[in-house]
């Protein structure tokens, strides 16, 4: 079984600047098999993290997924791929400068290569960027897996990584051009007024009073403004605080945190990436094994149950009911 399903598995290359920096987007979503950090597109043999940073190889730092297309499209690795980058920077990424900083999609065959460029001509019409889109779109070459300490470098040094994250400028850059860009008149009108107060407000609903405190039904939690997925129903528990509460969301990128110092206290705040919605907050008493507890606001949210995922949209997370 675990060879037939091995041959169904495909492989992509990112080049998006700092490889450590491209690994937590992909990393925990549906049908990635594996991340692995290292170097591509260059002229040297096994080259070191010190020669391809010197640029005397000609390798570009990047990311290799192996993925199951069936539970993960390939044309949603793109728009993950997209939303990390500077795509119209040909001199690096953010305060990383030079060739081996470079972007570029490393594809494994014509299907990935056509529908890399179809995604490319379709951001550089969208008018999102006003210079050109300059990422390369390359067949692959030998990709050479990356020293061990540059493996998961965002779990061995969390704080260093997250400080290098914000210092580099990237996690500026992805906020100002890739967040949903609000018409608060016509979010007025979608949304009730507990659930605009909620979530464009930074507002907390009654506790009890929820539509989901109390809700046991199989499914995913999405953003009730942006519609991305944020917390499942298997992560869900009771906690006796009258709000949903979850030991942890389906991807660590899936929400921001926040110091909040309102109220005469202080706490940390937990945003939708995309949406950038108010959900609710993070507190350390939950259970294990995260014992975290994710005290979301029910009105920032939409239920989909398991037997709909599929019909709108979220058929990669199918796998978690089976």
């Amino acid at each position: 079984m675990a060879e037939q399903q091995s041959n169904q598995y495909e492989k992509v290359a990112f080049a998006g600047g700092c490889f450590w920096c491209m690994v937590t987007p992909f990393e925990e979503m549906p049908g990635i098999v594996s991340v692995v950090s290292g170097y591509i597109g260059g002229h040297t043999v096994n080259p070191t993290y010190e020669e391809v940073c010197s640029e005397t190889t000609g390798h570009a730092e990047a990311v290799l997924i192996t993925y199951d297309p069936a539970v993960f499209p390939f044309r949603k690795l793109l728009g993950i791929f997209w939303q990390q980058i500077d795509p119209t920077d040909a001199g690096g990424q953010f305060h990383d400068r030079g060739e081996s900083y470079r972007t570029g999609i490393f594809y494994y065959t014509e299907e990935q290569r056509q529908e890399a460029e179809a995604s490319k001509a379709e951001l550089a019409s969208s008018g999102r960027f006003d210079k050109p889109i300059v990422t390369e779109i390359t067949e692959a070459e030998v990709f050479y897996p990356a020293e061990e300490y540059h493996q998961d470098y965002h779990n061995k040094n969390p704080f260093r990584y997250k400080m290098y994250r914000r210092g580099s400028g990237r996690d500026a850059f992805i906020a100002e051009h890739w967040s949903a860009k609000k018409d608060q008149q016509e979010l007025k009108r979608k949304l009730t007024p507990i659930q605009y107060n909620v979530t464009q407000e930074n507002g907390t609903e009654r506790p009890f009073t929820g539509e989901y405190w109390d809700h046991t039904e199989d499914g995913i939690y999405v953003d009730i403004v942006s519609g991305e997925p944020l917390f499942s129903s298997k992560d869900k528990y009771d906690a006796g605080c009258g709000w949903p509460s979850f030991t942890k969301p389906l991807q660590k990128a899936a929400v921001t945190e926040h110091t909040d110092s309102s109220h005469f206290m202080v706490r940390v705040e937990v945003r939708s990436r995309e949406g950038d919605s108010h959900l609710g907050h993070v507190f350390e008493d939950g259970p294990q094994p995260t014992g975290l507890r994710y005290c979301i606001n029910s009105a920032s949210l939409r239920f989909v149950p398991k037997e709909k995922l599929a019909e709108e949209g979220y058929g990669e997370y199918a796998y978690l009911f089976n």
